[in-house]
């Protein structure tokens, strides 16, 4: 990295996305930030090149979600801290619909926010978790009627 400022534009411009990235799938904000973390340092260490900033958060992110899935499948994982309350979710409608999303397994979590919150599409949610694209859009499908049962049953 020959600037010395851009790796501070870049934590600036993507550690938000990271977070949120991190901390549904692992639910547990400390951990989030390790893994958020660790994913700047592999950018320091590898120094890939990204035509633009779409590549950039893309190459961060999946980087990020690899390093969940790592921890995931650790054998001394705990999970000791609660997500902050200031998770984005203002009324207690979306806290309702927040508790139920952070209840899915690991994998549709993530499947769950990258689609929604983050904004992409199947095809590059298939490359960011190293799975097929139909395999992504059936989870979500399944994802779907899961959230729609599991929030009716609780009204």
């Amino acid at each position: 990295m020959t600037d010395p400022n851009r790796l501070e534009l870049l934590v600036k411009t993507h550690e938000q996305t990271l977070y949120r990235a991190a901390a549904a799938i692992l639910g547990d904000a400390h951990e989030a930030e390790d893994a958020v973390q660790d994913a700047f340092l592999a950018w320091l260490e590898k120094t890939p090149s990204c035509p633009d900033a779409a590549h950039e958060r893309a190459w961060l992110l999946r980087v990020t979600v690899n390093g969940c899935k790592s921890r995931l499948r650790s054998p001394w994982r705990r999970r000791t801290a609660p997500l902050p309350e200031s998770y984005p979710a203002a009324t207690p409608e979306e806290h309702a619909a927040l508790d139920v999303v952070l209840s899915l397994p690991p994998k549709e979590r993530a499947t769950v926010h990258l689609f929604y919150y983050e904004g992409y599409q199947t095809a590059e949610i298939a490359a960011i978790l190293g799975e097929r694209e139909g395999t992504v859009r059936s989870r979500l499908s399944r994802c779907r009627k899961k959230l729609r049962d599991m929030l009716t049953d609780d009204m």
